[in-house]
């Protein structure tokens, strides 16, 4: 009899467990109940949309159907009944599970200031796609909109609405911007690099209220004054969402408590993605998702019963045009390590490195620097710093130390990360390479490198064309 697998959530998260666990011999039955209307789609890349620079189609992702697998969109699952193995739908099906995976993502947070219960027409979070549909429609004929929340998310929409020349100003209560990844000297720099990008910011004030009718809205600050515009956009962070996993009784925190297996306190349930609590932390970023889906599917095929899930080093892109910026680790810790800063605000430059024991533990790049990819490969490696530091900073080369011994395919090793998200390292291309795989879409195609935050699109189209120059020489290890 066949093993029945039932996902709740098709995003990100679940439609990657489905394709792996289709890609792996065995007679299962998987059924994938997404509450959304849509097809699976990029969460990460419907800021690009916002900005104008792709259509819907791009951000779909590959359809995972047939062959054991099947997929239920605008199916809202209501309640586990843990007892009889089933789930039960708005629907009113009730569908039977061997075992159930909780991949049911997060919500954006809507703050509770008078105004927004319920929420105006003129004002939209900035989570899924029908929120990019909304704010895009808004934006039609808008010649100004307000983001309040200064934060990865928020910058990015921003950023988008900027570029379809919108007046745009960015509220955020703390000091300084994208506080979690960012000191205040490299906020300071992005203050003025969103200020010649036609986006305005106002820190270190709070809003306490929010008016809209029909000609616009406003939104009043904590220091007496108000600002008005035309559109309002919510990117006040997420919250797990685990109404469905404390209903059924499971152990929740602010997240689902999972082990390194990914099981919950039900070992016939997981939960993966941004819903799930591994160790004590909440990911929110794509590639642990994904990393989180390949080790269920190989618990649940039975290829490796010693694999645990392990969270890797993350960096952190923010992709929006005219902004370069990666943060890794924590650059802020304040704990003992060395410590090298440079700046260049007339140019936009900032960048930080904390290095202990010859090892990078935090970097902060914002703005144009040759270095960043070195940076993020001794970061991602664990790899020795060099001794002269100035070529990690500035992007030079120093005496005999190349500042950018990676910038070349052909003196990138083997074992290089090109794909963080999907964990696809420069050897893994080549070997793509020299089975067929002729260009990059064939390379990502391949090896799904690009497909998730799209940051390593230039380096596979670059290790592309290097491959296609000249046969490979051998790659150091």
């Amino acid at each position: 009899m066949s093993e029945r697998i039932v996902i709740v959530g098709y995003g990100m998260a679940g439609s990657r467990l489905a394709a792996e666990l289709q890609a792996r011999a065995g007679d299962r039955k998987v059924t994938v109940l997404g509450a959304e209307p849509h097809h699976a789609y990029n969460r990460i890349m419907l800021s690009t949309l916002l900005a104008g620079k792709i259509d819907e189609p791009d951000v779909e992702l590959a359809e995972v159907v047939g062959h054991g697998v099947d997929v239920r969109t605008a199916v809202a699952v209501t309640a586990i009944d843990r007892a009889a193995g089933e789930v039960c739908t708005d629907d009113g099906d009730r569908i039977g599970y061997d075992h159930l995976v909780l991949a049911t993502g997060s919500r954006a947070i809507v703050p509770p200031l008078p105004g927004l219960d319920p929420l105006p027409e003129r004002v939209v979070p900035f989570r899924t796609l029908d929120d990019c549909r909304r704010i895009l429609a808004a934006a039609r004929g808008a010649r100004s909109a307000l983001v309040l929340g200064g934060g990865l998310l928020g910058l990015e929409a921003a950023r988008g609405l900027a570029a379809r020349g919108l007046d745009v100003t960015v509220v955020h209560p703390i000091g300084h911007l994208m506080e979690r990844q960012l000191d205040p000297a490299a906020g300071a720099v992005l203050v003025d690099t969103l200020a010649g990008l036609g986006v305005r910011t106002r820190l270190g004030v709070t809003a306490t209220g929010v008016a809209a009718d029909a000609d616009g809205v406003r939104l009043d600050l904590a220091d007496g004054d108000s600002l008005a515009a035309d559109l309002l956009v919510l990117s006040c962070g997420v919250r797990p969402d685990t109404a469905l996993a404390a209903a059924a009784g499971l152990t929740v925190e602010r997240g689902i408590v999972v082990d390194d297996r990914m099981r919950t306190s039900d070992r016939r349930i997981s939960a993966i993605g941004d819903c799930a609590q591994h160790d004590g932390t909440l990911t929110g970023l794509v590639a642990p998702a994904w990393a989180q889906a390949r080790v269920v599917a190989q618990v649940l095929a039975g290829d490796d019963p010693l694999v645990r899930y392990r969270p890797r080093p993350m960096v952190t892109r923010l992709k929006a045009a005219g902004i370069d910026l990666a943060a890794m680790g924590d650059a802020t810790d304040g704990g003992p390590a060395e410590e090298l800063t440079f700046t260049d605000p007339a140019r936009g430059t900032y960048a930080r490195l904390r290095i202990r024991d010859e090892r990078l533990t935090g970097a902060i790049l914002l703005g144009d620097n040759p270095a960043v990819g070195t940076v993020v490969q001794l970061f991602d490696r664990g790899a020795p710093v060099p001794v002269d530091r100035r070529s990690l900073l500035l992007g030079r080369a120093f005496g005999a130390v190349s500042a950018t011994p990676a910038a070349s395919p052909a003196l990138m090793p083997d074992a290089a990360t090109v794909c963080q998200c999907n964990d696809v390292n420069k050897g893994a291309l080549v070997s793509c390479w020299r089975s067929g795989a002729r260009t990059a879409d064939e390379l990502s195609a391949a090896t799904r490198a690009g497909t998730g935050c799209g940051g390593c699109r230039d380096a596979v189209a670059g290790i592309a064309d290097w491959l296609a120059g000249a046969e490979p020489v051998e790659a150091t290890r």
